[in-house]
């Protein structure tokens, strides 16, 4: 079984970069969608169209769902986990937070990992230059969103907690995520059956809570971006996902937070013609150090000072 531990080969470095892509738009569509959608509504259609989605691709491929208890035990804890708990905590914490601070409290999740790696997960071996990989590679997202986005920094305090709270989430799924592979469950498999789960638990809470029959009907805008966030950055995100996760381990996964931030900024001086300030390319600079110090092939290749394993 692969862990975190593994240096990330180049496919799983291009799913990486790839996912970041994918889940770089996520704050603008949930900025976008909140407008025509109540908090818990707009997050239980993300993951029931998402499992939807899911279902019919597993039924092409002629697979099926497992369903013995172990397999449903895991789909619930992933659920819960990995969409539930995060994205109600990220898309109501966006109601109080600009996105650009968001993305910042969401780059969080590596930071979190590394402890939870310590608590539960003896076998990634930390090391040192992982360490301060993840140091550099946080403090990159910050300079490259600059000091602006800090300016919200203390006040609307729930709502930044709740972000935080949502990073926690992740990177806890990410350890737990690790037993898909040893019950012999697929990556298409992992995400039909964890938003399957997130969307018995989301579906409930949205019509006790929002109401949704009793709101105006959402414009196009919102329902185009909810749906965007349902198939790209949800169903196909998610495969990709529980590919690297299986394949690199929990440590390497968390890293997408880190790229999200680059990918966003991108996306908007390709197709909105926003500007690459200089802040951008230092904070991307730092991010890269960040990943080549956690990949560690460089630096052992100058001397593998850093890379030995943390006492």
């Amino acid at each position: 079984m692969a862990t975190a531990g593994r240096t990330m080969g180049a496919r799983e470095w291009g799913l990486l970069l790839l996912l970041s892509a994918l889940w770089g738009g996520s704050f603008f569509f949930n900025e976008v969608a909140l407008r025509g959608f109540r908090p818990f509504t707009l997050v239980a259609c993300r993951v029931l169209l998402a499992a939807l989605m899911l279902h019919l691709v597993l039924r092409l491929r002629g697979g099926r769902l497992p369903l013995g208890g172990n397999a449903l035990l895991a789909f619930l804890g992933m659920g819960i986990l990995n969409n539930a708990v995060p994205f109600s905590l990220i898309v109501w914490g966006q109601t109080e937070v600009a996105s650009g601070l968001a993305s910042i409290l969401n780059a969080t999740t590596p930071l979190f990992g590394v402890l939870v790696v310590l608590l539960f997960l003896p076998d990634e071996r930390p090391t040192w230059n992982r360490y301060l990989g993840v140091l550099v590679g946080f403090l990159g997202v910050a300079f490259m969103l600059g000091v602006g986005a800090l300016k919200g920094l203390g006040g609307n305090l729930l709502g930044q907690c709740a972000i935080l709270g949502a990073a926690l989430s992740y990177a806890l799924s990410g350890a737990f995520g690790r037993r898909f592979a040893r019950l012999g469950i697929t990556p298409l498999q992992t995400a039909a059956g964890q938003t399957s789960a997130a969307s018995l638990l989301l579906v409930p809470v949205a019509l006790l809570v929002d109401a949704p029959w009793a709101l105006p009907l959402p414009g196009l805008a919102p329902v185009a971006s909810l749906l965007a966030l349902a198939t790209v950055s949800t169903a196909l995100a998610y495969i990709l996902y529980f590919r690297i996760l299986a394949a690199a381990g929990a440590t390497s996964v968390f890293l997408v937070t880190f790229l999200v931030p680059v990918s966003a900024v991108l996306l908007g001086v390709l197709v909105l013609g926003e500007r690459l300030a200089i802040e951008h390319l230092l904070g991307m600079a730092l991010i890269g150090l960040g990943l080549g110090l956690i990949d560690g092939r460089l630096f052992r290749r100058l001397g593998g000072g850093l890379a030995r394993p943390a006492a």
